[in-house]
């Protein structure tokens, strides 16, 4: 091979290591920094004072509106049992039968010692009539007179005597037959007939007026003070004249279809449960509501007048307690401490901590931290108010081309 041809060659060789080599080093220089990740996009709510309804749940059982129990008032043997347990009886019904017959001889006794009565005083009243003139002649003696008209007065009080004896036995007959004193459900005959009933000691049943119904609760003493403090310092309003309305829920959980009215609350404390006892009137026209049954009692009608609330998924339990992430007027998220009251449906009442126009963070609260900068996306709808901006509109769609 020629001399030329291998020096030709050798360059070759060398100007291909050196643009290799430029490209090497040209590879190596430094590459414009990445861009860092977006601000973390979270979802805020606007909080706005409201009047924010209170409603108080508390355990209590039915009761009848009235419960009578029923007694006899004569001694005697059970004759008869005249109602149908379990149904309804009107006021006055008969309910029992005591053996009338010994109160009817009683009754023919008084009677005839009555008519014995009768007949002295009119024998009295004669011999006063016959004496009388004479008397007046002066043909008897003071003393005589006096003696017949005493005799008259007190033939008249015998007649009186026997005349209550009389009324007392018709009584007593007539309490042979037991009435309902009241309208209402009677429940089962304690006594079968045949026994002996003693007057009054003897509980022969009960009526009880179902309609309406009274609901019995206890209002612990720590919530009645709780209460009072709020009235006291206007962040609780009670209805007027204290007339709470009332609605229960049954055993099953359903809610009762009528409400009712708090009609008293007491101002004793019961030392046994710590409770102030409170009544309710409720409707039961149906008879769906028992005596004795248990029942939740849902007391309605106060309000928190200017509540600020928030929903429990913004709030985070620090070691100090409860805060919320709020975002500022930089998009920045700060944490507040915040304390909490009562629940009011499914959001906290906020006793302090937040003020009106407060933007708090209800979505990506794990995804932020004190001072880092924050992307609002479309607000979430705060509690009774409208969200803070309305959602981004859906893009149009772009024309679709035409095939030729």
């Amino acid at each position: 091979m020629p001399r030329f041809a291998i020096l030709t060659s050798a360059i070759r060789s060398r100007i291909t290591v050196v643009f290799l080599a430029g490209l090497a080093v040209a590879g190596c220089e430094p590459a414009a920094a990445p861009a860092g990740p977006p601000p973390p996009e979270v979802t805020t709510i606007t909080v706005a004072p409201a009047d924010v309804p209170v409603t108080y749940e508390y355990v209590g059982q039915a009761a009848g509106f009235r419960e009578v129990e029923v007694r006899a008032r004569v001694t005697g043997i059970l004759l008869r049992r005249n109602y149908t347990e379990g149904e309804p009886v009107a006021r006055g019904r008969s309910l029992f039968l005591i053996d009338p017959a010994p109160f009817q001889a009683a009754l023919s006794r008084a009677e005839a010692d009555l008519a014995v009565a009768a007949a002295r005083h009119d024998q009295a009243a004669r011999d006063v009539a016959r004496l009388k003139p004479v008397y007046e002649a002066k043909a008897v003696s003071q003393k005589e007179f006096d003696d017949t008209l005493s005799a008259e007065q007190v033939a008249a009080a015998e007649v009186k005597a026997a005349q209550a004896r009389v009324d007392e036995a018709r009584l007593n007959l007539g309490y042979t037959r037991v009435a309902a004193p009241i309208a209402g459900v009677a429940s089962r005959a304690l006594p079968s007939e045949g026994s002996l009933i003693s007057g009054p000691d003897v509980l022969l049943t009960t009526v009880t007026q179902t309609d309406p119904m009274y609901v019995i609760f206890g209002i612990p003493d720590r919530e009645h003070l709780a209460m009072r403090r709020e009235i006291e310092s206007g962040r609780l309003k009670l209805p007027a004249d204290g007339k709470f309305s009332v609605v229960v829920k049954l055993s099953d959980g359903d809610r009762y279809a009528h409400a009712g009215q708090l009609n008293f609350t007491d101002v004793r404390v019961d030392t046994q449960t710590g409770t102030t006892e409170a009544r309710a009137v409720m409707p039961n026209p149906d008879g769906l509501l028992r005596a004795g049954e248990f029942v939740r009692v849902l007391m309605n009608g106060a309000t928190r007048p200017a509540a600020i609330t928030v929903p429990q998924r913004p709030l985070v339990e620090g070691p100090e307690g409860k805060f919320v992430y709020v975002v500022g007027a930089d998009d920045k998220a700060a944490s507040r401490p915040v304390e909490v009251g009562p629940w009011n449906g499914d959001d906290w009442v906020i006793t302090a901590g937040l003020a009106a126009g407060d933007r708090v963070i209800v979505d990506g609260v794990l995804k932020v931290f004190p001072g880092a900068p924050v992307q609002v996306a479309a607000a979430a709808a705060p509690p009774g108010g409208p969200p803070d901006a309305a959602p981004a509109a859906p893009p149009a769609e772009a024309p679709k081309k035409e095939k030729e």
